[in-house]
């Protein structure tokens, strides 16, 4: 098969320059393209998304770091935002224009992307950015200084995750010479002590466009953006000196190796590695299969010999796509009333018995249609498909992702077992110890070569197409939106249009019961509703998953004061049999004592992991300052305690009563948005919830307007090397209310935006103390009597406590006194319109909107006028609004969790 190589026309470039631009590819709907200095460019159309995504992926990621530059490639990340001559503060361009922007760094990739609203003046802003910075950044000796701390600072909040600690480890022990190793975030000496002209020659060697592919998808006029593409990136010149990829190959393993690792925590972890092949290699797609056949919940060989018999409370697995030899990992949690000991023999003899109890049709079916239907909602969207690509760019080329999917496709049993034998062996195991042996077993594993022999003949299959172009104006959205109420209650709201993939969203909720109803219930409505996909009157947990993958749709359902909430993802063609599985299991729950039990240890172990944690203990402490509930309140704040007794307490018999009594349409919405008929939609939740009532009648619980308790708190959490502050403070204004734009705006510019806020652009960019660092509001959906949250938080080092206070208290006083500049209010209020614009193009986020409207019987005229007084604010308003709300730090009420009796010391 042939791929003919098209050359598009030369643009004249403003500048007097020309570059040659051919068309290489087209897979599914993706063309690619090359400028002739080497850049690769993927377009991939999505009328139905009404954002664009920008995402610029550099081929260098930790494997490419030599001695003494563990890290380098992670931190190099961070500076790229530092700002070029053009664009000297990033952050806050990416804040006005109202992107979802970030950087991430990887094996063998970095990347950095922008999703915003579909504009041609945003598109080509991101364009000229992105160009800019592969080859003007600054990366100065002074942005290096307070840099480094922040990323040191990064690196710390991995070392407080004890699960985090013994992954990198047992990665370092399983490699002796290769960079997959070393974990991306860098050796912390390596981070504090690099030098700027090392950073500066790691940047000129790889960020280069011979070494770069841009991705762009979503809305755009195609013609126009290859032209920008042109304009922007063909005057910079290819380096004369190519690049030369790395050459060390990791040796076969030739013993089964042990990392143990002791740290303060609560919750035990057995983890288990193996070396395995390569993204491109053809085992590749075996191993894909292996690993849901072990791992995956429920169905998954290790979970029914350590989940399902209660000797662990869950276990996950990932195995990143790489370019060269990669491994697999699986992580078992258990909690400190089990046996470690045990659990780590059970795993070894389950890995063990692959080669001798084969895997089955059965599992091969199941776990392939697990993975299909995973990579298929990544290929449907485009703004999740620009940064998934990055993986498979990375490993070699992006059309490895389709042929990954193809080959798990056509994987035969045969070939599934033949690696089993092949890799899962004990010898090419990372563990626990060394087993002498006098006939010792070794796996090769050899490197993929002439990729372009496997890619480039390569055409994919049929285009999910384009979608329509639909418009996101709040006037649209509110023609599109048939809205009524079915016969038997339910409050609907109905968009038909056509996504790219033939999408459908809905939303779905039940409200029930009031506050004395719910009062003493504890967790019963919290796992009553998590149990519903646990197994129905007629499916097993397991035939429920099945069906999920085969209908590649995804079923989420959650409860909050009682309430149940469902989320469905699926298509057009499998919608009505997905309508029928969520119907099935909220009408017919099965309810076993066994899905129950192993429900319950999963939420136990998830609080003993939690019990050492600085960011969930600061949350939950300041949760319970500020508590105004008597025990047994539905809003009351349990302590970890009081959760871990009303965990315990749960039978099955009280989960059966309350479903019993509480579930019915109640004060039910329901939001469907996607490729869908909606009489079809209509029709199935009248016939089928017709009927479905509940014995109690539904009022609200309301959380009413209370002043915080103010208080400046600290928690010790030994041996935790992060730290973390949480601050909040309580307003009686809604969404509704005259000040909510005002403070919203306030808000956004005292902490939001991307790391140019008031708090962030002192704690880290200027101070170099904190990795995350802002403020947030919260608002109440209610218009009378609401109780809305201001928050600020940071995270860093302990030993920076006193200068985070400090942090805090000086800005905040600036805030008031001063007030904010014509500069950032327009900043602000160009990025939080723009945020705006983004959220109603996701279909996910657009339901919620529609949703709550629905409840509070809204049309999106009051988003409108909320946005039309967010664009009429002056700096008077919001000073005023700031001087009306926001107190100095000594009127908050404010927690601070971490080891602030460390007597390490802080590198400056």
């Amino acid at each position: 098969m042939f791929i003919r190589l098209v050359v598009i026309s030369l643009f004249v470039l403003p500048f007097g320059l020309s570059a040659q631009l051919e068309k290489i590819s087209e897979v599914e709907g993706i063309s690619q393209y090359r400028l002739d200095n080497g850049l690769e460019v993927l377009l991939f159309p999505d009328n139905s998304a009404q954002t664009v995504t920008v995402n610029i992926t550099y081929k260098v990621g930790s494997r490419h770091e030599g001695y003494g530059e563990k890290g380098m490639a992670h931190l190099l990340e961070h500076m790229v935002f530092k700002g070029t001559p053009n664009h000297p503060d990033i952050p806050k361009e990416l804040s006005s224009h109202g992107t979802r922007p970030n950087g991430t760094t990887w094996f063998d990739r970095t990347n950095y992307f922008e999703t915003m609203s579909a504009t041609d003046e945003n598109l080509e802003w991101a364009l000229d950015l992105e160009a800019d910075r592969m080859v003007n950044s600054f990366i100065s000796e002074e942005d290096l200084k307070s840099e480094f701390s922040v990323v040191r600072n990064e690196f710390e909040m991995g070392e407080n995750s004890p699960v985090r600690v013994l992954l990198n480890q047992v990665i370092d022990a399983a490699y002796l010479w290769h960079n997959y190793g070393k974990s991306t975030i860098g050796n912390r000496s390596d981070i504090e002590r690099v030098a700027i002209e090392n950073l500066q020659a790691f940047y000129r060697k790889y960020y280069r466009p011979d070494n770069a592919v841009i991705t762009i998808t979503g809305k755009f006029d195609e013609a126009k953006t290859l032209q920008l593409v042109q304009q922007k990136f063909g005057p910079i010149a290819k380096p004369e000196i190519p690049i030369r990829d790395s050459y060390t190959v990791e040796p076969a393993q030739d013993g089964e190796r042990f990392v143990n690792v002791s740290r303060v925590g609560d919750l035990q972890t057995v983890s288990a590695l193996y070396h395995i092949p390569s993204g491109p290699d053809p085992d590749r797609a075996a191993m894909a299969i292996l690993e849901k056949v072990l791992a995956d919940t429920p169905s998954g060989r290790l979970y029914k010999a350590l989940v399902e018999t209660q000797k662990a409370s869950s276990l996950w697995s990932f195995s990143p796509f790489t370019k060269e030899p990669g491994f697999v990992y699986i992580n078992v949690s258990v909690p400190s009333d089990k046996d470690a000991e045990e659990v780590q023999q059970i795993l070894r003899n389950v890995l063990d018995d692959v080669r001798n109890n084969p895997v089955t049709e059965e599992e091969l079916e199941r776990s392939r249609s697990i993975l299909l239907k995973q990579m298929d909602e990544a290929f449907r969207k485009s703004d999740v498909l620009a940064t998934y690509i990055s993986e498979f760019i990375g490993a070699g080329d992006f059309r490895l992702g389709f042929i990954h999917r193809d080959r798990i496709e056509s994987v035969s049993l045969e070939e599934v077992n033949a690696a089993a034998s092949k890799y899962l062996i004990p010898t090419n195991r990372t563990v626990g110890r060394f087993i002498p042996t006098k006939n010792p077993e070794r796996i090769e594993i050899s490197h993929v070569t002439n990729l372009d022999s496997l890619v480039l003949p390569y055409v994919g299959k049929e285009n999910k197409g384009k979608g329509e172009v639909f418009d996101v104006a709040y006037e649209n959205i509110q023609q599109r939106l048939s809205s009524g109420e079915l016969k038997n209650g339910i409050a609907y709201g109905v968009i038909e249009k056509d996504n790219r993939g033939q999408t459908v969203r809905l939303n779905f909720s039940l409200r029930n019961g009031d506050v004395n109803s719910l009062t003493n219930k504890g967790m019963i409505p919290s796992l009553t509703a998590s149990m519903l996909n646990k197994g129905t009157a007629s499916k097993s947990r397991q035939a429920i998953e099945d069906e999920l993958s085969r209908l590649k749709t995804t079923i989420n359902i959650y409860s909050h004061n009682g309430n149940v909430y469902v989320t469905l993802e699926s298509t057009a063609e499998n919608l009505v049999p997905a309508l029928e599985l969520m119907s099935d299991m909220l009408l017919h729950p099965g309810f076993a004592p066994e899905e129950l039990e192993k429900l319950k240890t999963e939420r136990l172990a998830s609080l003993e992991a939690n019990k050492t944690e600085p960011q969930f203990l600061a949350q939950l402490r300041l949760q319970q300052l500020n508590n105004s509930f008597s025990k047994g309140h539905p809003l009351y704040v349990m302590s970890i305690e009081e959760q871990e007794a009303a965990i315990r307490d749960v039978t099955v018999e009280e989960v059966k009563a309350f479903y019993r009594e509480f579930y019915g349409l109640g004060k039910a919405t329901l939001v469907s948005i996607g490729n869908l008929e909606e009489d079809q939609v209509l029709s199935f939740m009248q016939e089928h919830f017709s009927g479905f009532k509940s014995k109690l009648p539904y009022s609200e619980v309301f959380n009413p307007f209370k002043a915080v308790n103010k208080a400046n708190e600290k928690i010790i959490t030994p041996d935790k090397k992060n730290a973390f502050t949480l601050g909040t403070l309580s307003l009686n204004v809604s969404e509704a209310h005259p000040d909510y734009a005002a403070l919203q705006i306030a808000t956004t510019i005292l902490g939001g935006g991307f790391l140019n806020s008031r708090l962030a652009e002192r704690l880290r960019q200027k101070d170099g103390v904190s990795y995350g660092a802002g403020a947030f509001f919260r608002p109440d959906l209610h218009e009378d009597n609401a109780h809305s949250q201001v928050m600020l938080y940071a995270i860093y080092n302990p030993l920076n406590y006193e200068k985070v206070q400090l942090g805090f208290k000086e800005e905040l006083d600036r805030f008031i006194r001063e007030g904010v500049t014509e500069e950032e209010l327009g900043n602000a209020v160009n990025g939080w319109i723009q945020e705006q614009t983004v959220s109603r193009a996701k279909d996910g986020e657009l339901s919620g909107t529609l949703q709550n409207n629905l409840y509070f019987g809204r049309t999106m005229d009051f988003q409108q006028q909320i946005e039309a007084r967010v664009e009429s604010l002056t700096t008077a308003e919001i000073h005023a609004a700031i001087k009306k709300y926001i107190p100095a730090l000594d009127q908050w009420s404010v927690v601070n969790a971490g080891d602030f009796n460390t007597t390490a010391t802080v590198s400056e």
